[in-house]
């Protein structure tokens, strides 16, 4: 059963989620200060993600509470690479202030070594970003255009089984059209909103310590028509609600489970595979650039396997319609965190 959220607070008085489930919008108010845990087990982040054909970009603002984390990425797929660099801060415990709606508040964290900026303005979002250490110092600097005109998106309220005050609420707005100028290593690189499409994911939540998470998403055009998906599972009680949906033409298509089969060498270039129990997301998934990171630090430790590449397969619509996808870029990713 799929149990879509209605309106209102996202927590109760005890700190407790008042609902779990999904929803095509926000629905949901979350409040940092109506927490009830401890200060280090929440997290926050908004992360977005640019992409079309031949390359993309990644830029990452989180609040962790014990540290926070400013990170870009420059993805290329015609000649396989991903560059990931980032700067920590510690126990920042909110201090970073990021907004409490995906709908409102601005984000604007400089350093000494890179400034990242992501701002609300009519009709979408800016994306800005100056590093310029950035990959051995070739530096990385630019600004983005994300269109947002009314289209849905995916939310979920997720409670933590055994843990009463831990929660992940999660939006993905996917296919949002991308304009504007990167330059990287002194070269231009243009994204135009005809072939060019980004994803926010926006984060905030109690979570446990040892947690592992699968997630996909994909955002472009199918013969001109805005298309992407959002999958995913592995943490939480997701018996009220699935995270998988489909959107095309800004609405968005409810899906249930969806199962990530990755073979021996999945990071190393071997295909992937994804079904649904209800067959109505079957895709081949083959990869380009693994952008891998890992944190070993016992008590912490972070492994993540973001996999850039081709889906090839089909979506079965809300109205029983088969929508193919043909070498549809977009990502999957393995990530184990204990933190």
């Amino acid at each position: 059963m799929q149990r879509e959220l209605t309106a209102g607070e996202l927590l109760d008085s005890d700190g407790r989620l008042v609902e779990a489930g999904w929803a095509r919008s926000e629905m949901r108010r979350y409040r940092r200060e109506a927490i009830r845990a401890p200060w280090h087990r929440i997290k926050e982040w908004d992360y977005y993600c640019v992409t079309n054909e031949a390359f993309g970009l990644a830029l990452t603002v989180a609040d962790n509470s014990y540290m926070g984390l400013l990170s870009a990425s420059w993805l290329d797929f015609e000649e396989p690479e991903a560059i990931t660099d980032s700067v920590i801060l510690p126990l920042t415990r909110g201090r970073m202030g990021l907004p409490a709606s995906a709908d409102a508040g601005d984000i604007a964290q400089r350093h000494p070594k890179l400034s990242l900026s992501f701002r609300h303005v009519p009709g979408g979002r800016v994306l800005g970003v100056d590093y310029p250490e950035f990959g051995g110092g070739r530096g990385l600097r630019g600004e983005i255009h994300l269109a947002q005109p009314a289209m849905d998106r995916m939310v979920i309220a997720t409670p933590f089984p055994k843990a009463p005050r831990a929660f992940y609420y999660n939006q993905k707005i996917n296919c949002m059209a991308a304009s504007g100028e990167v330059d990287f290593g002194g070269k231009s690189y243009s994204f135009e909103p005809s072939s060019a499409a980004g994803v926010l994911d926006w984060g905030r939540g109690v979570w446990t310590y040892d947690n592992t998470w699968y997630w996909g998403s994909a955002s472009g055009f199918v013969e001109g028509r805005p298309f992407g998906f959002n999958i995913g599972y592995g943490f939480g009680d997701t018996s009220a609600a699935t995270e998988n949906m489909v959107f095309l033409d800004g609405k968005a298509h409810k899906l249930g489970d969806v199962t990530f089969h990755m073979p021996e060498g999945a990071y190393d270039g071997a295909p992937w595979k994804f079904t649904s129990g209800d067959g109505r997301f079957e895709m081949d998934f083959e990869p380009i650039v693994d952008r891998s990171a890992v944190t070993d630090l016992k008590i912490l430790r972070s492994i993540q396997h973001q996999v850039f590449g081709r889906f090839t397969g089909f979506v079965i619509l809300d109205d029983g319609r088969k929508f193919a996808v043909e070498r549809f870029l977009g990502f999957a990713e393995e990530v184990e965190n204990r933190w």
